[in-house]
């Protein structure tokens, strides 16, 4: 084995030592409940997601998310936004009201068994699937003033991340984008995605959600998109047990490349929103 062979199975090993560390610190008092062991682990999923997610983004805690039409969602464990070119509608302190346009990913953080706040994640999940982003947007481009979001960027919907111990409820898995569940017994965690979906079609997801099926058709043949699929990125060790965190890290930064960058932020619809 050559010098560059030892130092790519080092870091897959070093990996997989993280993973059972992380795993460990989620299982540690897990006979104790309350706010404070709830606050330790989210903060543990936080340290993952520092770890893996490019600093471009920045991950809020305990935030709540707003639109241009009055929509306001649940509080947001964990939020990664994109605060390069929009402004927070409110920020004093703690408090903190974040436009959908700036987020990509909104997380989900549950200290027991996601099955026993079924309810409680459904009225969750609903109030974020309600906010709508508002493509009535005024920036400048190379070549001219754009009074709308690009064709390739017209609705964006963050990507939902559930992150809980054991026993997901099998609905989380069509619900949420990604079910990230810790495996106490085998000291790994469980990605739970829809593996087998083109990237086309997670772009229309992420970025197209406002178009018709009529005006999909339009769209034309994108073969090397509709060829990779989120399973062409997995990585495993040698004895063909998947690397989740390594396996994260490439999945969903992929799907971070094809948001990209925010919508652009339609100052004059907030405006108006607190003019009436």
């Amino acid at each position: 084995m050559t010098n560059k062979e030892k130092v790519i199975r080092n870091i897959k090993t070093n990996y997989e030592q993280m993973e059972r560390s992380f795993v460990e610190q989620l299982a540690m008092r897990h006979d104790i409940h309350g706010t404070t062991i709830g606050t330790h682990r989210e903060e543990l999923w936080e340290q993952i997601f520092e770890m893996i997610i490019p600093k471009k983004f920045v991950i809020e805690h305990s935030i709540f998310i707003i639109d241009s039409d009055r929509g306001i969602s649940h509080e947001v464990d964990l939020a990664v936004i994109d605060e390069m070119y929009t402004p927070y509608i409110f920020r004093y302190g703690k408090l903190k009201f974040v436009p959908i346009e700036a987020v990509a990913i909104v997380i989900e953080c549950k200290s027991t068994g996601a099955k026993k706040k079924k309810k409680t994640i459904d009225n969750w999940f609903e109030s974020i699937e309600l906010l709508k982003t508002n493509k009535e947007s005024i920036c400048r481009l190379a070549t001219m003033i754009s009074m709308e979001a690009p064709k390739t960027q017209t609705a964006t919907v963050p990507i939902k991340i559930l992150c809980a111990l054991d026993s997901v409820h099998s609905e989380y898995k069509e619900k949420f984008d990604f079910v990230l569940s810790a495996n106490l017994k085998a000291k790994k965690v469980n990605i739970e995605v829809d593996r087998d979906r083109s990237l086309k079609a997670w772009w229309i997801h992420l970025c197209l959600a406002d178009v018709t099926e009529p005006e999909l058709s339009k769209i034309g043949e994108m073969k090397k998109l509709e060829m990779l699929k989120l399973k062409d990125f997995e990585i495993y060790n040698e004895n063909k047990e998947m690397i989740s965190l390594l396996t994260l890290n490439y999945q969903l930064n992929q799907l971070l490349m094809l948001l990209n960058n925010p919508m652009p932020f339609p100052h004059l619809a907030y405006a108006k929103l607190f003019q009436e």
